[in-house]
């Protein structure tokens, strides 16, 4: 990685391009430095702290801007969201699935769509925190004509710094190297990584078990690190063999291939659907705050992030999305037609249903694989939490993402090297 850094550096457009999303996401960390008019900022730590919250979530995905009250308090939870409910749409709405096929102009329309879909789900986000702000003692000014100004302020430079770092993403799309969202999402969590060292730091001065504990957590990481990126890059390989066939006078086919399968197809969506679903209880504690030892405060309670409910739905959930999200996303029907209309076939299988069948089968044990690694990846930080009683600040999730994104940044600059015919990258 460093190696392909170096020499994109040397190519004089490659270098631009990295300065210009450089120059990008350190405006993302100053956004996320300007604090938001009548908001508490002391309330908002109190409210994120509670564990498997959706503020905590959301906290992790702006990189410590939600706790900080400031203008990047949203982040790009709206647009993720925003674009998940496109995506799912697109299967059930047939409109949708015409745009989302015919080609380039059917993407922009599709961008714009989602884009509108930001903007309601951001206001609609914003507007409910600030409910809940009113609700919890996090606002200075609660009612009255500063109380309406207050919440017009707020609800408007919550909507605002989310519609900014969409901005600021396609930025980086259009003139930059890499996902402009995910460079964004990047670098908030690696923004919170100073204060997980210092966290451990103060776990190691402790004392006794710590001692132990502590470089054990930070082996754990550079292993899980390494198994993420072998996870990442893992695939089966579907041979196809094409055949023979003329036209004109130029003879074309009769090569084999093959289709790549990846291990994780789904990248780390299935660990942010089951995220977000198991967040809402801890939300709606949020929200009611039930009393103390009451029937709704032990049932809401369950679903704490440091508990084993939690850490078992947590599993089953991201199994259960990845099978979902792999059935929307890959078709073995299309995907078999498609090679018969090339005079494609898999060696053994023949063609039409029996090859269908053949790549349903496949994607299913893959699936399965996928998801079981990714499950227990989510779920490790909560079991050392557990069994040392050191809250491991970048989880499971926050790991995957880093990881996917580094890798996704380096395929693009190597992509745009080969696209140079860099010598020294070619050799």
């Amino acid at each position: 990685m460093i190696e392909t850094l170096r020499n994109a550096w040397k190519i004089e457009d490659l270098r631009k391009k990295l300065i210009y999303t450089m120059m990008i996401l350190v405006v993302v960390r100053l956004g996320s430095a300007i604090p938001v008019p009548f908001l508490n900022a002391d309330a908002m730590k109190a409210m994120v702290g509670v564990g498997g919250s959706l503020l905590g979530y959301l906290d992790v995905l702006s990189g410590g801007a939600f706790s900080n009250a400031t203008l990047f308090a949203l982040s790009i939870s709206p647009y993720i969201t925003s674009s998940i409910v496109i995506q799912l749409l697109t299967v059930a709405i047939p409109a949708l699935e015409r745009l989302a096929k015919s080609g380039e102009d059917g993407q922009k329309k599709i961008k714009k769509i989602t884009r509108y879909t930001t903007v309601a789900l951001a206001v609609l986000q914003a507007f409910a925190f600030w409910t809940m702000f009113r609700g919890m003692g996090a606002l200075q000014y609660t009612s009255g004509v500063s109380g309406v100004i207050s919440a017009i302020t707020i609800v408007s430079m919550f909507t605002a710094g989310a519609m900014i770092i969409v901005w600021l993403g396609e930025r980086i799309d259009e003139r930059g190297i890499g996902n402009g969202i995910s460079l964004i999402l990047f670098v908030g969590i690696v923004s919170r990584a100073p204060n997980a060292l210092f966290r451990l730091g103060k776990e190691f001065m402790l004392g006794g078990a710590n001692y132990i504990w502590v470089p054990l957590i930070a082996v754990i990481f550079v292993l899980l690190v390494a198994f993420i990126i072998l996870m990442s890059n893992a695939e089966r390989r579907i041979p196809v063999q094409y055949a023979k066939r003329v036209v004109g006078r130029k003879m074309y086919g009769g090569q084999s291939s093959y289709i790549p399968v990846k291990v994780n197809m789904s990248g780390v969506l299935p660990v942010i659907f089951a995220s977000t679903f198991l967040a809402i209880p801890g939300t709606i504690a949020g929200f009611v705050q039930p009393a103390v030892g009451s029937f709704w405060h032990t049932v809401l309670n369950a679903f704490n992030y440091n508990t084993w409910l939690y850490a078992v739905l947590y599993f089953v959930l991201i199994i259960a999305f990845n099978y979902f999200y792999i059935a929307i996303q890959y078709n073995p029907i299309e995907m078999a037609n498609n090679i018969r209309k090339n005079n494609g076939a898999i060696p053994g299988i023949r063609p039409g249903k029996p090859t269908s069948d053949f790549i349903t089968r496949i994607i299913s044990k893959i699936t399965l694989v996928g998801a079981l690694m990714l499950a227990a990846i989510a779920i490790l930080p909560i079991g050392i939490g557990a069994i040392s009683g050191i809250n491991v600040a970048l989880g499971g999730t926050s790991v995957i993402i880093l990881v996917g994104v580094a890798l996704d940044t380096v395929r693009s600059l190597e992509s745009q090297m080969m696209m140079r015919h860099y010598k020294g990258f070619l050799e």
